[in-house]
């Protein structure tokens, strides 16, 4: 809020997952339990030289790492939905490293509770969505059948979301994207500092990427 003096802000992998599911868990339409599959970029790991990073290494692999709640992301995830869910959620975090540059693809996973039909539930969850994010420039829930893609959000501070219901599984599914290295930290920094300031939100932040 504006005056603010002190602000944390919340890292790539939970700024794609907390935006993936929150609205859901805010109308109470899941379970709080969430499984969590995600892919970042190499620059995620930041610029060391590091012998997995490398591009004969990297390029043409996809690899898990902090598998198990080994990740050092899992305990904010798990507290910024526990907060929207009003209720402890517990969350099952497994990133993937993958062979491009930058950018996160989050796919997220909940069951459904009992009062949300599986077959044709995704119209009430669509319509959640819809409302939760009606006046927030920087998410865009996409339109039925599209899906989000790295490429996409590049070099923005956008956030690309949508949602999906499993009937056979009874389970919702949200996938989001971001550009890591804009969306992530450096992103929500400035934009909350705009917000502390009293300036417009978006001052400074590309809302649309890059990728032809």
């Amino acid at each position: 809020m504006k005056g603010t003096s002190r602000i944390a802000v919340p890292g790539c992998y939970p700024t794609a997952v907390t935006l993936a599911l929150w609205p859901a868990h805010a109308a109470r339409l899941v379970e709080p339990e969430v499984v969590v599959v995600a892919a970042s970029g190499s620059s995620g790991a930041g610029r060391a030289a590091k012998p997995h990073l490398l591009g004969s290494e990297l390029m043409g692999s996809m690899s898990p790492y902090g598998v198990g709640g080994g990740h050092r992301h899992t305990p904010e995830l798990t507290q910024n939905l526990s907060l929207v869910a009003g209720e402890p959620v517990t969350v099952s975090f497994t990133p993937t490293l993958a062979p491009m540059a930058r950018g996160i693809l989050a796919t997220c996973s909940a069951r459904l509770r009992p009062h949300v039909a599986a077959d044709g539930g995704v119209d009430e969850v669509r319509e959640v969505f819809e409302a939760a994010y009606a006046d927030e420039p920087f998410v865009r829930l996409l339109p039925a059948g599209q899906w989000p893609s790295t490429a996409s959000v590049l070099g923005s501070n956008t956030v690309q979301v949508q949602v999906a219901v499993d009937p056979a599984a009874r389970r919702l599914l949200c996938v989001s994207a971001i550009d890591n290295l804009t969306k992530g930290t450096a992103g929500g920094a400035v934009q909350s500092m705009n917000v502390a300031l009293g300036l417009p939100e978006g001052l400074g932040l590309p809302m649309n990427g890059v990728a032809p």
